[in-house]
């Protein structure tokens, strides 16, 4: 009801303040003029104002049932008849605006809004009615829409989002939030906003003119609330009763700070390490306890004291945040069984501020045991250097090597040698006690280190293993003599001078230098006279030097002369050997080297005619020999064997001797075979021949008779035989009449007895079957001529 009555004064206040308007401005009109004087006595002319208007004000958003009166046109030429008109032209003209052509009266017939238009513009015009003819040139005004509290602030977010570190003073300043009012501010308190928080006390306060959110409580805790809402509103009218407001939310979330320490969640942690862990195996995993986040909350962990230090290590899982102890070195459970150590927590990065409220630190007590488990065995020592002299017989000791079993069973050790280091089994070992020794002699000279393997196992667990390397030294002794460093051979001019410097010569020796490599030089005593041709001096620097004695030398004479020298080492024992220098005499001219070939010599002139006649037919006679053995030999092929038509099939050789039998140790004669075909006067069986007959042997491979090669006949005769197709395999019988003394066997050749005086009785052949017939019948032939004689 205000409302209304203060619309309706308003609209009265315009409406009489523009009809009853001074007529004001540029745009004012008149019909009648006044008289002036002007300068030189000249009458001016003002045209009197008739009807003047500058702007109209119209409120908005009025409801009411009729029309807004606006305002009123009036003209002075207008005397009321009806006669003139007017015209309303320009913004909103015919649509919002009206007009009254016979009054001049404005209405508004739409509800204005400030905030859509706050102002319009139009133009006016009073024209005779009859002809349209103008009576007044067009006047602009403006109707201009006066603005009521009509629209409530609004905040340009619906959310907000805010964040301020925890603990911060108060009066920390945390977000500013800003709404605004579509009303007009420069008329009257619309627009005028005032903020207020309405939830979020008492943690959060408001400016009220700039809308900034403070904190309002000391010490706030994010571990304790993380987040906080807070509603915020701002009213227009200046805060009071009757103004319009809107609201908006705030989250506020404070954000960590290291404020709070590490803390372990108890005192002690019991772990456990088998002591066949390898170092860097984990053994247990601890965890401080930081309520921060972040960079706020990183721990790292570090071992204070205790007998543990040394044995073990404690590293930092970023991921997880948690300690964890690893082994650092190998433990022994029959050593020490149980280790302690004192462990500590710190923040990596401490805000000096909450300095004040203690070290941002704590410490807790890690205990290990040690786990017995089964070790395998341990060698005493790591490695093991050992030495024997060479040239040592067999089963020589060499030294030992020992090994024991860790673990309380101490079980029984078994050695070996693993032979994948000692191909040539140079050594062996004592299964108990692992004593090594040699199986063969030693020669430092071929191999001064031997470098060996010994593996160690336990009697009852083949499963664990030791390996030690084993290395043994060849010691060395004097057992090889001196030599040359090479092969010397000097050139001696025939017209050499006496004591003339001919070569200087060097010796080796393959023993170690600690046997003495002081070497000496000599001839051999048969040459150590005093007319020799050479001499020798010793430099005493293990080299001698050769020198040319007395000796005449000619190249026709003797042009090479191979001279011994003695080395002798100064080893104990000391070696000696002696070794040959080549010397040869040259031709020389002004000390240089012309030929050192060997020069055929002349014949002296004197040479006798029958001497000549002799020397050739030396020469004759030695070619005719010549030309007759080789023609000899080419004529003769006869084979070692004569068989008749080349058919060896089921012959009978007969050999005296068997050679064989329990009790001959003799040698064999070779002779039995150098000619089998000649004893006792014995031929080939001529009374079978064989089936079929094959083309005769090549006479180029038969070898010689009487030859003494037994190995090329047999050879010669097993290739003739394995290369003929029509040969079958016949069986070759031998006769044996010996069979050793003492022998309890008969003879085994019947064939023979055939023909010997025999009181054998073989009628029991008659008994043996038809497949012993023939053999009955042979036998018992003989019986039957006795008898028939």
């Amino acid at each position: 009801m205000k409302d209304v009555c203060l619309h309706s004064i308003l609209l009265f206040l315009g409406f009489f303040y523009i009809s009853n308007a001074t007529p004001t401005g540029r745009n004012s009109k008149t019909r009648h003029g006044r008289h002036e004087k002007g300068k030189e006595g000249q009458v001016l002319h003002r045209s009197k104002r008739g009807w003047v208007w500058n702007q109209f004000f119209v409120i908005e958003e009025y409801t009411g049932p009729d029309p807004v009166l606006v305002g009123r046109l009036h003209s002075d030429v207008d005397s009321g008849d009806g006669k003139i008109k007017y015209i309303l032209s320009g913004e909103g003209a015919g649509t919002i605006f009206v007009i009254d052509d016979k009054s001049g009266n404005i209405h508004a017939t739409k509800t204005l809004d400030r905030e859509e238009r706050a102002q319009y513009t139009l133009m006016a015009q009073a024209v005779e009615r009859e002809t349209n003819k103008p009576l007044e040139p067009p006047s602009e005004f403006i109707v201009k829409v006066q603005d009521i509290n009509d629209n409530p602030p609004e905040f340009l977010h619906e959310n907000y989002h805010a964040n301020v570190p925890e603990m911060s003073n108060v009066g920390t300043s945390v977000i500013q939030v800003t709404a605004s009012d579509a009303d007009d501010p420069t008329y009257g308190n619309s627009a005028k906003l005032v903020y207020s928080i309405l939830e979020g006390q008492p943690y959060f306060s408001v400016e009220a003119q700039t809308g900034i959110i403070r904190t309002a409580l000391p010490n706030m805790d994010r571990e304790a609330k993380e987040e906080y809402h807070v509603v915020i509103q701002a009213k227009d009218m200046g805060g009071h009763m009757g103004g319009l407001s809107g609201t908006t939310k705030v989250t506020i979330t404070l954000t960590d700070v290291n404020d709070n320490p590490p803390k372990f969640p108890q005192s002690a942690y019991p772990m456990s390490i088998s002591e066949a862990a390898v170092p860097g195996e984990e053994v247990g995993r601890l965890k401080a306890k930081d309520p921060d986040i972040g960079e706020n909350g990183l721990i790292k962990y570090h071992i204070l004291d205790g007998d543990g230090a040394e044995m073990f290590e404690i590293t930092t899982d970023y991921q997880t945040q948690e300690g964890v102890v690893k082994l650092k070195k190998v433990v022994d459970y029959e050593t020490k069984k149980f280790y302690n150590m004192k462990v500590e927590a710190t923040n990596i990065h401490i805000d000096s501020r909450f300095m004040s409220r203690g070290l941002f630190k704590d410490t807790a007590t890690v205990k290990i045991s040690v786990e017995d488990a089964d070790e395998p065995p341990i060698f005493l020592e790591p490695s093991y250097v050992l030495e024997v002299f060479e040239n040592e017989p067999p089963e020589t000791i060499v030294g030992r090597v020992h090994a024991k079993d860790p673990d309380a069973a101490n079980s029984p050790i078994r050695y070996a040698i693993d032979r994948h280091t000692d191909f040539d089994r140079y050594f062996s070992i004592d299964l108990h006690d692992g004593v090594i020794r040699t199986t063969k002699p030693l020669d430092r000279e071929e191999g001064s280190w031997h470098n060996i393997s010994v593996t160690a196992t336990e009697l009852h667990n083949q499963a664990h293993e030791a390996k030690v390397p084993v290395a043994i030294k060849v010691l060395d002794r004097n057992d090889n003599a001196p030599e040359f460093a090479k092969q010397y051979e000097a050139l001696l001019c025939e017209n050499a001078q006496i004591n003339q410097h001919l070569l200087t010569i060097t010796a080796i020796d393959k023993d170690d230098t600690a046997n003495g490599q002081r070497f000496h030089f000599s001839f051999p005593p048969h040459l150590a006279h005093p007319n020799q041709n050479f001499t020798i001096k010793d430099n005493r620097d293990n080299t001698a030097s050769i020198h040319v004695g007395r000796g005449i030398f000619s190249r026709q004479k003797q042009d090479f002369y191979p001279l011994p020298i003695v080395i002798s080492d100064g080893g104990v024992p000391s070696l000696t050997s002696t070794n040959t220098l080549s010397i040869r005499v040259c031709s020389c001219s002004d000390g240089a080297v012309l030929s050192c070939n060997a020069e055929p010599q002349t014949l002296n002139a004197g040479l006798s005619t029958g001497a000549l006649i002799a020397i050739l037919a030396c020469i004759v006679i030695l070619l005719v020999i010549v030309v007759l053995f080789v023609t000899l030999r080419r004529e003769k092929k006869e084979p070692l064997i004569v068989f008749e038509e080349e058919d060896i099939r089921e012959n009978i050789i007969t050999y005296d001797d068997e050679g064989g039998g329990e009790e001959d140790t003799e040698a064999f004669d070779i002779a039995t075979l150098q000619n089998p075909d000649g004893i006792n006067g014995f031929l080939p069986r001529k009374d079978i021949k064989p089936e079929f007959q094959y083309p005769p042997r090549e006479l180029g491979i038969r070898p010689a008779p009487n030859s003494v090669d037994v190995d090329d006949f047999i050879n010669t005769r097993i290739h003739e035989a394995d290369n003929d197709p029509t040969a079958p395999p016949y069986d070759s019988i031998q006769i044996y009449g010996y069979e050793g003394r003492g022998s309890v066997a008969g003879s085994l050749s019947s064939l023979e007895s055939a023909s010997t005086d025999s009181d054998l009785d073989y009628d029991y052949l008659q008994n043996w079957g038809p497949r012993f017939k023939k053999l009955a019948d042979l036998y018992g032939s003989k019986d039957t001529c006795e008898d028939d004689s």
